[in-house]
């Protein structure tokens, strides 16, 4: 297991859970001098960060990219996979596609989340899972075709009404037609819906494609009363092989909650 720090460079969304902001050169220079392994970007479009630029940064500092973030396309332009309006649908395939493309550049997975939307304005919660489906099926298949997963993330009940457990996230994998999707195990979303956090990651087991590292308030992991020795021996016993990112509010401040998050990432995976 690999640790991951994220950095959002989306100005308008500054109450979000991302430890460092703005600024990609500094954020990634203080995320390999504490000795992480990778970081995970929201950006808010492909072509916010050029490639080139990624790609030396991650080679002058020792880091990989663990994935990239796809929820701009909701938040800043309003698009999702389950809208009942084909165009909108189809625009938020082409968003995501665009993602994957600049994600796969630096061999980084796309992470579906706050873009799968939810079962709103009349619409059949089937139907909506129906297109979230049909989504996922293109979006496997193209992001298979750039040499990556597709990382799909179950929400917590007040962000999506469509899928919130792990156990629910595995039934709609295995319903597709495509094979390249994966399931993001966030700490934060298990805490509010899972019964138990290590037997859901138990029961999910391969499919688990990246986890967000994050206690029980969304701080970084040690700042709530999430149980993580019980969670790292579920990664452990189900050979997870991915990145441990912390995908958590910079509580009380960002430099401070990246080394709460790397004291804890060896704590509970070095040790």
């Amino acid at each position: 297991m690999k640790s991951c720090v994220t950095i959002a460079l989306v100005p308008s969304i500054k109450t979000g859970p991302w430890i460092y902001w703005d600024d990609l050169e500094t954020g990634m220079h203080k995320a390999a001098a504490l000795g992480f392994d990778a970081v995970e970007l929201f950006t808010a479009s492909a072509d916010a960060v050029a490639s080139a630029t990624l790609t030396r940064l991650t080679q002058e500092l020792g880091l990989s990219v663990s994935a990239v973030g796809t929820g701009a396309g909701k938040v800043l332009n309003g698009l999702i996979l389950s809208d009942p309006d084909p165009e909108i649908r189809a625009k938020a395939v082409a968003f995501i596609q665009d993602m994957i493309t600049f994600g796969a550049a630096v061999n980084a997975p796309a992470i579906i989340g706050s873009m799968q939307g939810n079962a709103t304005n009349g619409v059949d919660r089937e139907q909506a899972l129906a297109w979230l489906a049909e989504g996922l099926n293109t979006l496997g298949t193209f992001a298979e075709a750039k040499g990556v997963t597709l990382i799909y993330e179950p929400l917590n009940r007040y962000e999506t009404n469509l899928i919130n457990r792990l156990e629910d996230g595995v039934n709609l994998i295995e319903s597709l037609k495509t094979t390249n999707v994966r399931l993001l195990a966030d700490l934060f979303h298990m805490n509010i819906e899972e019964a138990s956090l290590p037997d859901s990651i138990r029961r999910a087991g391969k499919l688990i494609g990246h986890v967000h590292f994050a206690d029980s308030n969304r701080g970084p992991i040690g700042m709530g009363h999430t149980q993580m020795d019980e969670v790292a021996k579920a990664l452990s016993d189900i050979d997870y092989q991915g990145y441990i990112s912390a995908e958590a509010f910079p509580w009380p401040t960002p430099d401070e909650a990246a080394q709460q998050t790397i004291q804890s990432y060896r704590q509970y995976f070095n040790s």
